[in-house]
């Protein structure tokens, strides 16, 4: 199994992506949008803290915070993840995710919450190359 992690680094606006497999993906399972995990998870140095801010499943739904469990829901939306209303008052039944990881979770939102002492555009720019 294998997750495709994406990095946002609030300090500089940018945005890395590193895919995640073997045991550090079972270690991600079961974890919650909200929940803070270390660097090693993503092969960070361990000084590196990461917040999980969502994700998609296999097929694109979006995760959101507010929705217990990890199975697929259709529920009523008037705006926020998963819908983006054109006018105000508009409500649509749309299909989203809970907030907890599972194997269907294909793609992992994080951020950085607590940076290390190399930068992330010197660790992604030697993966690169």
């Amino acid at each position: 199994m294998e997750f495709r992690v994406v990095i946002s680094d609030p300090g500089t606006g940018r945005a890395y992506q590193r895919v995640v497999e073997g045991a550090n993906a079972n270690r991600l399972i079961g974890k919650k949008i909200g929940d803070v995990v270390s660097g090693t998870v993503v092969d960070l140095p361990p000084d590196y803290e990461l917040q999980i801010t969502g994700g998609t499943d296999k097929d694109g739904f979006p995760m959101r915070p507010d929705l217990p469990g990890s199975g697929r829901k259709r529920i009523l939306l008037s705006g926020s993840t998963g819908f983006r209303p054109k006018e105000k008052g508009l409500r649509r039944r749309k299909t989203v995710r809970g907030k907890v990881i599972s194997r269907d979770t294909m793609q992992i939102n994080m951020k950085v919450v607590k940076q290390g002492k190399v930068p992330l555009e010197e660790i992604f720019k030697h993966s690169e190359g």
